[in-house]
């Protein structure tokens, strides 16, 4: 089961100061036109930063529309017994359209 969290909820957060950590499993390329201050951790490489995702914390994973995060949320919680992590509905094409209408999504 993948927990969600959307766009405006997670703006909400930022905006009231909520700590959560932010990554982003997008490829470099993508993440260099547009981004949301995210880590970035490309999914081909989450195997290999396990130590580098908080377990005591909320974590909002995203990727360009949700596919990748959710793929990765799934690796995780199935490989690595993490239960704080949520996928950010619909990505950063989401954000763009419903927060950010600035950002220059690839």
């Amino acid at each position: 089961m993948i927990k969600e969290i959307t766009v405006k909820e997670m703006k909400e957060m930022r905006d009231n100061n909520v700590e959560f950590q932010l990554i982003d499993v997008r490829e470099p390329y993508e993440y260099e036109a547009a981004n949301l201050n995210g880590e970035l951790i490309p999914l081909a490489t989450i195997p290999d930063n396990i130590s580098k995702i908080e377990k005591e914390k909320t974590v909002i994973i995203h990727c360009r529309s949700g596919k990748r995060s959710a793929s990765a949320i799934d690796f995780l919680q199935k490989n690595h017994g993490f239960t704080n992590l949520l996928n950010l509905q619909g990505g950063i094409i989401a954000w763009a359209n419903e927060i950010d209408s600035t950002l220059d999504v690839i």
